[in-house]
């Protein structure tokens, strides 16, 4: 009997201890409200970091294709100087020069719209820091392309796409 007693008492003793220890437990940290952006300026964030990729994407492309193309432009027009070349290739090399230069517009176009957004938009203007400049590397490009130097204007662009990538991964 007083071992039943006894055991009895521990277990109560026992019980008693462990629902105690669930009293003392931590509360788990959470986030104050104030640190979670409302959620328009989330969607703001992912509408930016979607154009912030949408123009990485673009930029690498063209940089694939101006790689091939440059070249050539240059080999023919260094060819045309030295001795007479078919209508057809320097119609063809013309023709590609101008696709290359509004491509570039097209991306000056874009770049410069998204620098914008960025600095008028409240919610994306602490992250605008990484663009600053970008619009000056795409006009860096244009120039060296309008000089005829094609294969040297894809190096801007590659900055370019460092301050993009930049720009992207400091988005949260």
């Amino acid at each position: 009997m007083k071992n039943a007693i006894s055991i009895l008492i521990a277990a109560v003793v026992v019980v008693l201890l462990g629902s105690s220890a669930f009293g003392q437990k931590r509360p788990t940290a959470r986030k104050p409200a104030a640190t979670q952006p409302p959620s328009n300026a989330a969607a703001d964030i992912r509408s930016g970091s979607d154009k912030v990729a949408t123009q990485i994407k673009n930029v690498t492309r063209f940089l694939y294709t101006l790689g091939g193309i440059a070249i050539r432009i240059e080999d023919l027009d260094r060819e045309a100087k030295t001795r007479t070349l078919a209508k057809a290739s320097l119609d063809a090399n013309t023709a590609n020069k101008t696709r290359i230069l509004q491509a570039i517009a097209n991306l000056k176009a874009g770049i410069q719209a998204l620098e914008i957004e960025f600095r008028m938009s409240a919610n994306l203007r602490k992250y605008a820091g990484p663009l600053e400049g970008a619009t000056l590397l795409v006009n860096e490009s244009e120039d060296l392309a309008n000089a005829g130097r094609f294969s040297d204007s894809g190096r801007p662009l590659l900055d370019l796409v460092g301050k993009l990538s930049d720009t992207l991964s400091g988005l949260p």
